[in-house]
């Protein structure tokens, strides 16, 4: 910065001139400060407190705003300031101001393009030979970056935070659902001759089946409901569920395939996965307008080393990428912190959940992958999922079948069976229908009141149902030496399919919750047979 000063605009302040060597050119001075890192800036102070004229700005603080030295001063200083309040605070400190005495903040500042920045300030004035201030000297730190860090660093723990609140309340709820669901079976059992009142015990069933997805949605934002992972051709998978997409969109909007043959397999739950395809696309069609376009892509993208900053980045490696894109509403900035929250929803009242968006960040997340949004008003929204690539084959994934309510079969069972349970109704549930098909069914609510009633019983337990997330390893280590040939049923709240490795696969297995009870009776059944 050439620009050299007016005789009226220097500082003559005896302190100032004791820290200037004799005959040092008042250009190097200004190109020490125009080769410092952050953003200096020199103004003219007059009667109005906030008519501070910019004589002088080094290229870095040109570099932050955008401009030129003539732009910024046919303006004023303040005027780059985008909060008001900020101006306040520095015209009640320049009341007070002496030399020393700096006055400091941050806040948003405005760039020539109408963006603006986060930066760091300090303020200092320049006294006139009589002791007056007569300049401001400031310096401005560009903290935009370090800011955007702090925010993701906030939004990724309160995203945990909520998903282990997420994952308790699950968990209580599961096991409400198993009893109403349970109960349904049985009383449908006995209503086969009775139309209009197994109609109404099917419809209870029904609305719990519901309230069962729900809570899968809850355990899946969580990351802890149960994950059938295979590995998939991403692009293959996304031509096989065209139909129903474009099924899903109706006449709202057309939906528009763009396949990158190079993407590749990734591993990851292909029924979990379906809906997250369907959960995005159905928000789409929800923002489309006239002439609404949603397009799916696919492709795949290289995460090198030094690029993932922030907590929320992914981290070093190679993903396939498949992004669902809309020319939409649009989604506005601060509906975009919270958009995977659970129960955040943008929808009128009755019109959404707010679980579809929190279900997609948990399988994402589970699958070892990261989501992303990238949102502007009137022009539309980008769903972005980045997986892992893997170097597996894709599998051929089995079709589903599902039936209204489950008959509950018949197995006449014999043996001795050790139910430990919390939940006194489930706890009930479970051990009246065992006892039904023929078991001797022991019941407890913790596994000391287990160990207990199973050590004086005789025969020795045969088959444990338990959660093995707490006492139940040791429980079934204690009657396994009591019978070698014990069989564990693992009965889960959430994701992780425990094995005991000291004890054969096919004498264990999982049935998280909320379970039919027809599914008990056969897993028990499969278990004591084996």
């Amino acid at each position: 910065m050439k620009k050299t000063l007016k005789k009226s605009d220097r500082a003559s302040s005896p302190a100032r001139k004791a820290n200037v060597a004799p005959g040092v050119p008042l250009t190097l001075l200004a190109s020490a400060l125009s080769a410092q890192g952050d953003g200096v800036v020199v103004s003219r102070m007059s009667i109005n407190p906030l008519d501070l004229k910019i004589i002088f700005a080094n290229d870095t603080f040109l570099r932050m705003t955008g401009r030129t030295l003539a732009e910024l001063g046919a303006g004023t200083q303040c005027a780059l300031h985008a909060d008001k309040s900020d101006l306040e605070k520095y015209a009640t400190w320049l009341k007070s101001a002496r030399l020393g005495r700096a006055f400091t903040g941050e806040g948003f500042l405005l760039r020539k393009n109408g963006t603006s920045l986060y930066a760091a300030w300090s303020f200092n004035v320049i006294l006139n030979r009589v002791g007056r201030p007569a300049h401001l000297v400031a310096t401005y730190r560009d903290t935009t970056e370090k800011r955007n860090l702090q925010e993701a660093l906030v939004h990724a723990q309160r995203l945990d935070a909520v998903g282990r609140l997420a994952g308790g309340v699950a968990h209580d709820f599961n096991n409400l659902i198993s009893v109403i669901n349970g109960y349904c079976e049985m009383l449908a059992a006995q209503l086969t001759d009775r139309p209009q009142a197994l109609h109404e015990v099917t419809e209870i069933h029904s609305a719990g089946r519901k309230a069962a997805v729900l809570t899968r949605q809850l355990l899946a934002f969580g990351r802890r409901q149960t994950m059938d992972t295979r590995v998939i051709g991403l692009n293959q998978f996304v031509r096989e569920n065209t139909e129903i997409l474009s099924r899903l969109l109706g006449a709202n909007g057309k939906l528009e395939l763009e396949l990158d043959p190079k993407t590749g397999n990734v591993r990851t739950d292909p029924v979990q996965f379906q809906q997250v395809l369907l959960n995005l696309v159905l928000n789409a069609k929800d923002a489309l307008r006239d002439q609404g376009r949603v397009i799916i892509r696919t492709g795949s993208r290289e995460v090198r080393p030094g690029l993932n900053r922030r907590a929320t980045d992914p981290v070093p490696g190679r993903y396939n990428v498949v992004s669902v894109a809309d020319n939409g509403t649009g989604i506005d900035v601060e509906a975009q912190k919270h958009l995977f929250e659970p129960f955040f929803t943008t929808k009128p009242e009755g019109k959404g959940s707010g679980l579809g968006l929190a279900m997609v960040y948990g399988v994402v997340q589970q699958s070892g992958g990261f989501v992303s949004v990238q949102s502007e008003l009137l022009v539309g929204s980008t769903f972005e999922i980045l997986l892992p690539a893997v170097a597996e084959s894709a599998e051929v994934m089995p079709a589903a079948a599902a039936a209204p309510i489950p008959a509950l079969p018949v197995t006449r069972g014999h043996e001795v069976v050790l139910v430990i349970e919390e939940d006194e109704v489930l706890r009930k549930m479970v051990a009246g229908i065992l006892t039904a098909d023929g078991y001797r069914v022991l019941d407890a609510r913790t596994t000391a009141e287990g160990a207990k009633r199973a050590k004086t019983y005789r025969p020795a337990v045969q088959l444990l149902v338990t959660n093995l997330s707490a006492e139940g390893e040791k429980l079934a280590r204690t009657l396994q030496k009591q019978d070698p040939n014990l069989r564990v049923l693992n009965a889960c709240n959430h994701n992780g399919q425990r094995a005991l490795a000291w004890l054969p696969a096919d004498h264990q297995t999982s049935l998280p919750k909320p379970f039919a009870l027809s599914e008990l009776l056969k897993a028990a059944r499969r278990l004591l047979d084996a």
